[in-house]
Formats: structure tokens, sequence, C-alpha cells
């Protein structure tokens, strides 16, 4: 019995364009190793799932000390209510973990997937691709957890003294994981921006030319992304953004030149 050899993606090297099929049987592809790295990265994720809930935890804990009055009986504890509920947040906790583990190998799959349709100039931007967006992506979960203390701050004490919070797990867990979710996807912005400029979609000129615009687009994002909406993410997230959008025009123009 003969084996067939697996036939090789027919994509002009010219063009850098394939077959539709082809195409997703490669999206298939992709997806499917993405899988299995978040799935590894969450083994990782195990391990180092009560030094980041001790971590989150930080910035509530500082807000009941610093407010006593609206101190729970179970202290700075996060609650929960449910017989699964700590069962279902620990395992969204670690994939969330083995996500963050594996960023730089997805970002890549991303990257190898979009490569068929670029120019052989345009593939070698492969590595400063992923180092930037990955770096970015951490930056923006870094200014997410400085910002974090002043938004609970915010949130919780806009009911003054006559409210006290009993946050449970999955509400608390689920609102960090969203901002910063929300501010790494913010803040990856001049990489998009600087991508669609290389492959001639946008010019440095035309976006020096929606100053104006951008920062109400930027203002827009910022108040949809965020989950809290109090004013002081939603700051910490619109100026990096738009320093950012500064930073595309003149990297784009020098990159260009």
């Amino acid at each position: 019995m003969r084996v067939l050899p697996r036939r090789k993606r027919s994509n002009d090297k010219r063009t850098g364009t394939m077959p539709v099929m082809e195409h997703l049987e490669e999206l298939r592809h992709r997806i499917i190793v993405s899988m299995i790295a978040v799935a590894c990265g969450a083994v990782v994720g195990w391990f180092l799932f009560d030094p980041f809930i001790e971590l989150i935890k930080e910035p509530f804990c500082d807000f009941l000390k610093a407010n006593p009055d609206q101190r729970p009986a179970s202290g700075c504890k996060l609650s929960f209510i449910g017989v699964t509920d700590v069962f279902l947040v620990k395992l969204k906790v670690v994939v969330f973990l083995g996500l963050l583990a594996v960023l730089p190998l997805l970002l890549y799959q991303l990257w190898a997937f979009v490569v068929p349709g670029l120019t052989d100039r345009e593939r070698r931007w492969a590595l400063p691709f992923i180092a930037s967006a990955t770096i970015l992506f951490f930056l923006g979960g870094l200014v997410a957890y400085l910002s974090l203390p002043k938004g609970l701050n915010f949130l919780l004490g806009f009911g003054g003294q006559a409210f006290a919070p009993i946050i449970t797990a999955d509400k608390y867990i689920g609102f960090v994981v969203l901002v910063t979710l929300a501010f790494g996807v913010a803040f990856l912005l001049p990489i998009f921006l600087i991508f669609l400029q290389l492959v001639g979609v946008l010019s440095s000129r035309r976006l020096a030319g929606w100053r104006r615009y951008s920062v109400l687009v930027i203002a827009v994002f910022a108040a949809v992304i965020t989950p809290s909406g109090d004013p002081y993410t939603m700051l910490a997230m619109m100026i990096p953004m738009y320093v950012f959008y500064e930073a595309s025009i003149i990297i784009g123009r020098t990159l260009k030149r």
C-alpha cells in the first residue's frame, strides 16, 4: 500500500495567496496548536493559582483596611455561594494564567496564519511583532493592576457608609480578569496601526489627520471596554492609548523611510 505524500501548500510566492480551503485548513491547524498550548500552560497556571489570588486580593484588602466600617465579618476573604463556585473559579483562573504563559506562542500562531498573505519583506517582522505585542500586553496588565485600587475605592465607596460590600470570588476575579484583558488588548493599538501602515492600508499622514477624531474614538472605546466604568480606569486607559497613537505615527513614518 503506497502512502501518498502530504501535499504542500500551493501558495504563490509572488503574491502570497493560497486557496480558500487550504487557508481554512491552516486556520484549523493553528487553532488546534493554540488550544494544546493553552492546555499545557494551564498546568503551569495550576501552581500559580494561589500566588495570583493573593496578589489580586491586595487592593480589596487595602480598601477594607482604609474603610473598617465597611469590613464584612469574613474580612478580606472572597466569599462564594454555590457548591461548584470555587471549582469553576479556579478552572477559569488556571486557563487565564495558561493563556498568559503561552502568549508569545499564540501570537506566533496568529502571525503564521497571516504570513501566506504577506510579502517576503513583510514576513521579516515576525519577531518584532511577537516581542512588542507580548511586552505591550503585559504592560497593559500592569497598568490595569496599578489602577485597580483607585477603581475599587471609587466603585465600592460610591454608596458611602450605608453599604457594606460582600464580594464573591467569581464576581471579583471575573472583574479583575476582564480589566486585565481590556487593558492588554487596548495596549496593542500601536502594533495594529503600525502593521496597517507597513502593508499600505493606512499612512502616517492619514493617521495624523485623524488626531481630533482619534481622541473621541479612544474615549468611547475606553468607556465601552472597561468593565468598571469609573473615571480613574478610563483615564488610565485613554492616556496611554493616545500616546501610543502618536507613537505609531512616528514609528510608521520612520519605518517607511
